[in-house]
This record gives C-alpha cells, sequence and structure tokens, in this order.
C-alpha cells in the first residue's frame, strides 16, 4: 500500500496576503480558495510539479499559530536558479549554502548539499534544496 503526502496545513494571519505571497512570489499554483463559514477560509496551492499542496487559512486548525511551521523543504534541480527566480520576484531568500557533503562524487556540486532559505510573512520557514537527479 503506498501512503501519499498530499497536503499540509500552513496557518497564516492574513489569508489575502499569504495567498498573494505564495502565489504571485513563490509561483504556487491556486487550486482552490474555499469560504468554510464562521469567517474562516482555506486556500490550497500548489507548488508547480508537486503531488503535495499547502492549505493556508486562518484558524483552519484550531490553536495552530501563524507562523509555526519551520521546516517544510521544497526540491528543485538548480537552486541557483531557484534563487534567481525567488529574489526576482521579490522573496527575501538567503544566498545559496552548502550544508554537509555529498558520500560521493556528483554531477553538479550542488546536488544533495545546496539549499536556499525563506520565510513567509508570518515566519512560517522553507528550505530549497537542489537534487537534480535521483539515483
Amino acid at each position: 500500500m503506498n501512503w501519499t503526502l498530499e497536503v499540509v496545513i500552513v496557518p497564516v494571519s492574513d489569508v489575502d496576503r499569504a495567498k498573494a505571497f505564495y502565489a504571485d512570489q513563490v509561483g504556487f499554483t491556486v487550486d482552490h480558495d474555499v469560504d468554510m463559514g464562521d469567517g474562516k477560509r482555506a486556500v490550497q496551492l500548489t507548488p508547480p510539479g508537486s503531488g503535495c499542496s499547502i492549505v493556508i487559512g486562518k484558524d483552519v486548525v484550531p490553536g495552530m499559530q501563524p507562523g509555526a511551521i519551520k521546516g517544510l523543504q521544497l526540491v528543485v534541480p538548480d537552486v541557483r536558479a531557484a534563487h534567481a527566480e525567488l529574489a526576482g520576484r521579490g522573496v527575501e531568500v538567503s544566498d545559496v549554502q552548502v550544508i554537509g557533503e555529498n558520500p560521493r562524487p556528483q554531477a553538479n556540486e550542488l546536488d544533495n548539499v545546496g539549499f536556499v532559505f525563506f520565510s513567509d510573512p508570518d515566519g512560517n520557514s522553507w528550505g530549497v534544496q537542489q537534487i537534480s537527479s535521483r539515483g
């Protein structure tokens, strides 16, 4: 039996601001924008090429505070290109960092060890790792 991760809840304080950040600046696709009643709203967004989405919202899960999610990770084939894209869209993104060492030589020196980091306006944090091929 396969067990797939499909959705991660990301609590935010301002749904419109977070939707604009993830869609317009980070480049996620807006899948749904749903009024759940009682002042609650959930927006589902998916990173390009991903099988897992995020759902942003205020009070979507009782007790989850905006900014509580740390260390979400995206994987890209070229972390330098990802850095340029994020920075070009106005995202405050770290410089490319090398974390650790590869146990064996890679075709690209940043594979597996090249990262950039950014946070959304509420402080939910993300890492972006370069993996150009698996195997």
